[in-house]
């Protein structure tokens, strides 16, 4: 595989090498509600385990299976989690299991594992599941002592099975678990669920009508709310936030207000678990009467149900579960009689390891807080992230009345006044990426709430310096979270050779400070605005960019908006193309992506689609490379699993080109195999924006326009806005956990511009993983994982600078 060996360096680095599973044994099970991407997370554990030398076993149908023994606990091949991947559910089983609960029904579990030396579990399951586990484990050595009193085992395997190890991973649809961002299956199942609403909209959209939309989360609204954000709905009900009293009154004047706007339909998301403040629940239907009764709308209820647990996993869940399969078994290689059962999960895009019993804890705790009626306290325990888009949803939802009227003449108060008269212009730079138009819709939006006038600027550069720049409206931007591309039109001009017509047009329209949604170009173009501030005062204003490029290769962000629709329509592309494959059996595919010189898109879509071998820019490769990669697909070949994926980044090599190693791989696997390549192109850019790029892209936006109204009044002196220095032309990314302003001149040291792309990449260490799910030996640095941390409780309150996403 392209260049495994790393370059040797004073190694302070831990390697996994070093970390043996010989002689030990992993059972693996699914328990609990289904989830999709579960699949990927038994995978990836079952690959792991067998790559480091240990035996691994399925447990069919969760504890039930551990429980009844006999053929439900299976020893794992490599083979057998082929093709599963791409499967949603669970393929080998889960059941709800009341035998488990009782002392006997533990026994028998603990009698059948010892049987087979199986001392390491790995749980995929709710929090449910995972206190189970824990539980499990602090009876173990009471349990073997009763076996062997029992005469059912004897003191040699008391002794060889004397401590059981557990790791959890989360696998919820709801997101309900303290101390992870994301657990397993809930990106997939707001993917249905925006799926149904992007199809609603239209329908109401033809008929005038109200949607009430009944979405999952019995204790949690993480569904509901993300899903809210993400479709711009017009009300939400969530359990840990019920509506203040008399909210009724209140949504009926929103709803007919929104009406009497233009807009043509309203849609209203419900929990299944939604209550009011005396914890009465508020049904779907009961919503759907009232709006009937007060307004008289045309109203219809949609109860999502099991869809939403149900399909293909996306990209997203693919890859925090694979990662996730492979820390765990990691986890367990180094666990000791003293670590405690612990969860593997992932905080911003860095995988941690949590003490199960601290998350558990917590969880209860959110519970409790919501029967307590301490709803803040619900809402804070639920975490960062939680909180981050509830303070979004709310203000985008909340609209002044009067913030239509120039400058807002009828608010109070000086202080207002000086807010009030500041011009904002928003503009999309570079090529389209999905999630853009949601960016600019909450950065129009949060403008406007915060008093300033906003301005959309027309086709990038190009069109400011020709004077496309209009004043835009709270209802302009209505409807454009679920638009794909660029609907206020992007180019890829720089500014550099315009700069004196943009510092008219800035001074024509009085700009005082610029927000850019874009990609490289745009990074660029704001690096020659800050530079030309000397020359030229217009420019000396609070300039802020938000990353937008599917190829995710801005320097200062380790994701951009975009990125994650694109490696949905490679993940997809890529499932089609395999399934050919299987059935025309001894095919191999090469399949070309974007990125530029950028790697991302192929290496992470390689890790979603399960690829064998994966070209990029950043890993040089030679000839010998690619003849081992041919001899590897035609050992595979000799397997049950008849079909090769080669994914090849569109710059990797000039040389090798698809088409080059396309002949390359026909030739030399003539007679084993054959060969179809396939070049994805322009349709990586399109469609409609993924839940998770129009939630990124709609809070990472609003928290720029945040940093834009700080910085205007930090720099407004002597009745004009004035800022030069570096920390007013700055960046907004996402850092390992966290979105950081950082000064664009600050970046430029980071930066390949030769090849556009950043010259440290965290995705690259996502590499060695590939490889070992594909069979391939690699070394694999863990010194990133294996710290055991703490679940936060009180954090200090947000600096300007950072938040968690």
């Amino acid at each position: 595989m392209a260049g495994a060996s790393a370059p040797k360096r004073q190694d302070t680095r831990k390697f996994f090498e070093n970390l043996s599973g010989a002689g030990k044994s992993i059972a693996v099970l699914t328990s609990g509600g289904d989830a999709q991407g579960m699949n990927a997370a038994v995978r990836a554990a079952v690959r792991m385990g067998i790559y480091v030398g240990a035996k691994v076993y399925f447990i069919h149908e969760g504890y039930q299976g551990m429980v009844d023994g006999g053929d439900n606990i299976k020893e794992a091949k490599w083979e057998s989690v082929s093709s599963m991947l791409q499967v949603g559910g669970t393929v080998i089983g889960s059941a709800r299991c009341k035998d488990f609960r009782t002392h006997e029904g533990r026994l028998k579990a603990a009698h059948n594992l010892v049987q087979r030396d199986i001392t390491n579990l790995c749980v995929i399951g709710g929090d449910g599941s995972l206190t189970g586990a824990n539980l499990f484990r602090e009876e173990w050595s009471s349990l073997l002592e009763e076996l062997l009193q029992q005469g059912l085992i004897d003191e040699e395997a008391t002794q060889r099975n004397s401590e059981l190890h557990i790791v959890g991973m989360v696998g919820s649809i709801d997101n309900d678990f303290c101390g992870t961002d994301m657990t397993i299956g809930t990106d997939s199942a707001l993917h249905r669920i925006i799926e149904v609403v992007d199809a609603i909209m239209t329908t109401a959209q033809s008929h005038q009508r109200t949607f009430v939309l009944e979405v999952m989360g019995r204790h949690c609204g993480y569904l509901a709310l993300v899903s809210a954000l993400a479709c711009g709905a017009d009300w939400v009900f969530i359990p840990e936030m019920p509506p203040e009293d008399g909210w009724e009154d209140n949504m009926c004047q929103k709803l007919s207000e929104i009406r009497s706007r233009g807009s043509r339909l309203n849609i209203i998301i419900v929990a299944e678990g939604a209550t009011d403040r005396q914890g009465q629940h508020i049904t779907s239907d009961f919503v759907k009467d009232l709006v009937v009764r007060r307004l008289g709308f045309d109203t219809r209820v949609t109860i999502l149900g099991h869809v939403q647990r149900g399909g293909t996993p996306s990209a997203f869940d693919r890859i925090l579960a694979s990662r996730m399969g492979v820390e765990a078994v990691l986890a367990l290689l180094e666990a000791s009689a003293n670590t405690p059962a612990c969860v593997v999960s992932l905080v911003g895009n860095q995988a941690v390891r949590l003490p199960l019993m601290e998350c558990v804890q917590m969880t209860q705790e959110v519970q409790k807080a919501m029967d307590e009626k301490k709803f803040d306290e619900a809402v804070r325990l639920r975490g960062r992230s939680f909180e981050n888009n509830l303070s979004t949803y709310r203000l985008l939802s909340f609209r002044k009345a009067d913030s239509e009227l120039p400058n807002g003449e009828e608010e109070a108060g000086d202080e207002e006044q000086i807010d009030s008269s500041f011009n904002v212009a928003v503009m999309n730079v570079g090529a389209p990426a999905a999630g853009m138009n949601a960016a600019v819709r909450s950065a129009v939006r949060v403008g406007i709430t915060e008093g300033h006038k906003m301005f959309a600027v027309n086709d990038g550069f190009e069109g400011f310096y020709k004077g496309q720049i209009k004043e835009i409206k709270w209802g302009d931007v209505g409807g454009w979270t679920g638009q794909g591309g660029s609907l206020l039109g992007t180019k890829r001009t720089l500014p550099g050779k315009h700069l004196d017509k943009i510092a008219e047009q800035m001074r024509i329209h009085n700009i005082n400070a610029l927000l850019v949604v874009g990609g490289f170009e745009a990074y660029v173009g704001l690096l020659e605005l800050a530079a030309a501030r000397d020359k030229y005062e217009e420019f000396c204003v609070p300039m802020v960019m938000v990353p937008a490029t599917v190829s995710n290769n801005i320097p200062g962000s380790d994701l951009s908006i975009g990125s994650d629709t694109a490696l949905n329509a490679i993940t997809d592309t890529c499932d089609r193309i395999k399934q050919s494959a299987s059935g025309t059996k001894r095919r191999v595919f090469i399949i070309e992506t974007m990125g530029g010189y950028c790697g991302y898109l192929a290496t992470v879509g390689g890790l979603a689609a399960g690829a064998d071998t994966v070209y990029i820019y950043e890993e040089p490769f030679d000839i010998r490379d690619l003849q081992a990669n041919v001899e590897h697909l035609t050992e595979k070949m000799k397997t049950s699993i008849q079909r090769g994926l080669v994914l090849r980044n569109e710059n990797c090599n000039e040389n090798f080109t698809t088409d080059f190693i396309y002949q390359l791989y026909s030739e030399e696997g003539r007679g084993v195999f054959d060969c179809r390549k396939n070049i994805l192109g322009h349709m990586q850019q399109g469609g409609a924006p993924s839940p998770f790029d129009r939630n990124f892209g709609t809070k990472i936006a609003a928290k720029a326009m945040q940093w834009i109204t700080r910085t205007l009044k930090e720099s407004y002196k002597g009745g004009r806005v004035f800022a030069n220095s570096e920390d007013t032309a700055c960046l907004l990314g996402m850092r390992r956990r966290t979105l950081v302003f950082q000064p664009v001149a600050q970046l430029r040291d980071e930066t390949d511009f030769v090849h556009r792309i950043p010259k440290e990449q965290w995705w690259l260490k996502l590499r060695p993983l590939m490889k070992i799910l594909a069979k391939y030996k690699t070394s694999y640095d863990v010194s990133d994982s294996g710290q055991l941390e703490h679940v936060t409780r009180v954090r200090p309150k947000d600096s300007n600078t950072s938040t968690a996403i």
